[in-house]
């Protein structure tokens, strides 16, 4: 079972600078980049909240979240993050569970138009 780390900033730029970041400093693969709303639009930097997915073995994804984080609160746009040691199977498809449902990195094959 893969690791899951998951990151959630402020802003579809940021989101990008992030993705590319873990992408480089560990062996990991990015399956999502997710957006929502905050619930109060008004009260913070930037009105757009995204959520970057990234998976490998656990040691590499862990490494990969340190540096975003890292990343994330040096600009002043960190939200929050999660790490996954072992995702279960069962629930490993909602790591690629994204708000518009098309833009899956993974298993672009399993959608439908």
């Amino acid at each position: 079972m893969a690791a899951l780390g998951m990151i959630e900033v402020y802003g579809y730029a940021t989101s990008i600078v992030i993705a590319d970041l873990v992408a480089k400093t560990a062996n990991v693969k990015v399956v999502a980049i997710d957006k929502h709303k905050p619930g109060k639009p008004d009260e913070v930097p930037i009105p757009l909240i995204m959520a970057v997915k990234f998976e490998g073995d656990a040691g590499a994804v862990r490494s990969a979240l340190d540096a975003a984080d890292e990343e994330a609160k040096r600009r002043g746009l960190y939200v929050t993050s999660s790490f996954i040691a072992g995702l279960d199977e069962s629930v490993q498809w909602f790591a690629t569970l994204t708000a518009t449902g098309k833009d899956k990195l993974r298993n672009m094959d399993l959608i439908e138009d």
